[in-house]
């Protein structure tokens, strides 16, 4: 790839992980409007909820979550009062009819919750919600965190994907970035979910950290692939400290240019490739066997805030301090700060701030992009059937970008807009054409390569 084409392409853009996307969200969405929006579901939807859990016992310099530190758990404990008043309060607003299909635990460090705790939400969820006997029950998981006792306490809420942040096993790395895990405590947590029966595992790796190369990059991936995972994210490390104040701690001179950011991600999506596993989107992978593969093959492959995902479920009800639904007529955040979500929680039973409802035209751009970050193109005709009054006007848009391009990053036809094999690094710099609220947010991003 030329370096005047990485310059070209690889500005600063969302991810897009829903559209609008997270800055463009505002306050005239609030708790009665979502109150509003649950009751209105369909009785027979399948629902997804995500828990956060915003706490970890030592803080990683190139996260970008929300999540705070703590080395006592009382914090924690009146954290889950709130937590658990809140899934009551929304799961009785939701018609009883509908039905969970998949839970997940992110954070922060879920992990962090001690057993008689993890059973104790599972439980709590159990009583407030329709979830169903297969319900798909995935955990972020830090290694640090796990003993015996919590390792049977996931089998025991059923978990089914164990996801492990892993980044870099580089010890220079590591401890640039403030996280320090071994390979032999990865491969304990993998062993000891898979002894319990957990059927997936995912593990993910960053390229793009500091005093990071090629060589530690192919020696990361090579114990990852020892491990046999089913699913492996290879993400962009996203370098905001204008957002995230403990990124600072990470010398930028230390940081690869885009040039070796990029040769990073190539090198280590070959070696991926190669062991045979399945390249998914921009940045995940997985064995041609698993549900992700399988789901991306067919056309069936989604994106939310998790990132790609199978989950087909009709709304994802976000649950704790920042988390985000996504509902048939909009998305809704949660308050981030988590004095100020546990207060609103006890006096409203719910803690929603902020939101956007969307348009039509919102609709068809969210389509649109959806479709290019997992299938990089999209074809016409579905989308003058389901967009009939804004449809044509966005295909003009598409040919013209496409035609005025001169680099072949993609390619119109008469029923088709795709994005081409050169352009795929750039996908996220192709769905912001898409993107009417770009140019008037105040968001900042980071690079899209």
């Amino acid at each position: 790839m030329s370096e005047r084409l990485l310059a070209k392409y690889s500005g600063s853009v969302p991810r897009y992980t829903s559209y609008p996307t997270a800055p463009h969200f505002h306050t005239g969405v609030n708790c009665d409007i979502y109150s509003q929006w649950l009751s209105k579901l369909d009785t027979g939807s399948n629902l997804s909820l995500y828990l956060h859990i915003p706490y970890c016992d030592r803080l990683c310099w190139f996260c970008a979550c929300h999540t705070k530190q703590t080395l006592r758990y009382d914090p924690i404990t009146t954290y889950l009062a709130a937590l658990r008043l809140e899934i009551a309060a929304v799961g009785a607003k939701v018609p009883k009819g509908a039905k969970v299909t998949a839970i997940h635990f992110g954070g922060g460090s879920p992990t962090m919750l001690k057993p008689e705790d993890m059973k104790d939400l599972m439980a709590c969820l159990r009583a407030s919600f329709n979830v169903a006997a297969d319900a798909e029950i995935s955990v972020e998981m830090d290694p640090n965190d796990l003993d015996e006792a919590r390792y049977d306490a996931l089998a025991a809420i059923g978990l089914t994907r164990a996801s492990l942040g892993v980044q870099d096993f580089d010890p220079t790395v590591q401890k640039a970035i403030n996280r320090i895990q071994t390979f032999e405590q990865t491969k304990s947590v993998v062993d000891a979910v898979r002894a319990r029966g957990v059927g997936s595992v995912n593990c993910d790796v960053l390229y793009g950290l500091p005093h990071q190369t090629l060589e530690g990059v192919g020696r990361t991936l090579s114990d990852i692939l020892s491990l046999s995972p089913d699913r492996v994210a290879l993400f962009g490390y996203a370098h905001v400290p204008w957002m995230k104040k403990h990124q600072t701690m990470i010398p930028e001179s230390a940081l690869p240019d885009i040039g070796e950011r990029f040769r990073q991600n190539n090198f280590a999506s070959q070696l991926l490739i190669e062991a045979g596993y399945q390249e998914i989107g921009i940045d995940h992978f997985a064995k041609p066997s698993d549900s992700m593969a399988v789901a991306a093959r067919t056309g069936r492959l989604r994106r939310n805030f998790q990132g790609y995902t199978t989950d087909s479920a009709d709304a994802l009800i976000g649950l704790g301090a920042s988390s985000i639904s996504q509902l048939p007529q909009g998305y809704v955040q949660n308050m981030p700060a988590t004095g100020e979500y546990q207060r609103m929680v006890e006096d409203e039973g719910m803690a929603a701030v902020r939101g956007v409802e969307l348009s039509e035209d919102d609709r068809m751009r969210a389509y649109v992009i959806e479709r290019l970050m997992c299938d990089f193109g999209f074809d016409f005709m579905p989308l003058l059937a389901n967009f009939p009054a804004g449809a044509h006007a966005l295909i003009s848009e598409a040919r013209a970008f496409a035609r005025s391009n001169p680099d072949d990053i993609c390619r119109v036809g008469n029923a088709s807009f795709t994005i081409t094999p050169e352009g795929r690094p750039f996908t996220r710099t192709i769905a912001a054409v898409f993107d009417r609220y770009l140019e008037s947010g105040r968001g900042r991003h980071s690079i899209a390569v």
